[in-house]
């Protein structure tokens, strides 16, 4: 991913995954993201707000409440919000379609771009067959990530002690599996297809954490990915140009120049 100089404010913005009631939601990255960026539109593609997790047990914590204030000061300053729940935050499906403090609940949405390109706005786990027919599997897969998640806690925790910035070691760690990478590519293609069936010219979707820009099959496939391990949110520019925006990235370069000098006065010392 090529991570260009960041313009702060954008057309549209779109943010998926976000897992709000998990003590893996790095709330505290999104939060600086928001107060950092405008736009015209905001998309919140799905899994916003963790209820599975919220079921089992309660976690919320301050940063969770900014993430929400500052989503709902962007309404009410004249963004227009749209928000796709996902199978995480499936309760609020039975509400659709409604407006809630400037919020507009839907299924899924159709953004065009500045320069005239039909997207179809998606979470995409309706495309997932684990999700959708085997829901014991699915449960149970999310069990074994928040394990990894925990680990990568543990893990970056050590590597603040150490001076080092965040790195998602459970995001690595999916990387290595051949298995999930074919279900990724499954999940993007049953995405485009869905996309060309419907007359759009891309899908932005979220759900399987995997930030991705590219062409399928003719069709642009737009995944924004999560705000649990890679931190990253699809933009649109004024002109229609589509980014990817890694957070994470942005806030280990920012480390490394921030340290830069500090390390030259110690050398030189």
């Amino acid at each position: 991913m090529t991570i260009q100089t960041l313009s702060r404010r954008y057309r549209a913005i779109f943010i998926s995954d976000v897992h709000l009631g998990t003590r893996g939601c790095r709330s505290d990255f999104l939060a600086d993201f928001l107060r950092r960026t405008e736009c015209r539109h905001l998309y919140l593609v799905g899994d916003i707000v963790d209820g599975w997790r919220l079921k089992r047990s309660w976690y919320w914590d301050e940063t969770h409440d900014e993430v929400l204030r500052l989503i709902l000061a962007k309404a009410r300053g004249g963004t227009e919000v749209t928000y796709i729940p996902g199978n995480h935050d499936e309760l609020f499906r039975a509400w659709m379609p409604m407006e809630f403090a400037g919020v507009k609940l839907r299924e899924s949405a159709e953004h065009v771009t500045a320069d005239g390109r039909r997207l179809l706005i998606t979470h995409g786990d309706e495309f997932d067959s684990v999700v959708r027919y085997a829901r014991f599997l699915a449960i149970l897969g999310d069990w074994a990530y928040t394990v990894a998640l925990a680990v990568n806690r543990w893990f970056n925790a050590v590597r603040r002690r150490l001076g080092y910035p965040y790195w998602s070691l459970s995001q690595w760690l999916k990387r290595q599996v051949k298995e999930a990478v074919k279900a990724i590519d499954r999940f993007e293609r049953a995405l485009a297809q869905e996309a060309r069936r419907r007359g759009f010219d891309g899908v932005v979707c979220g759900h399987i954490h995997h930030a991705e820009m590219r062409e399928v099959d003719g069709v642009l496939y737009l995944n924004d990915g999560d705000w649990v391990e890679s931190c990253t949110a699809l933009v649109e520019h004024q002109d229609g140009r589509l980014e990817l925006i890694d957070w994470a990235e942005l806030n280990r370069l920012s480390h490394w120049r921030d340290a830069a000098p500090r390390r030259a006065v110690a050398a030189a010392a």
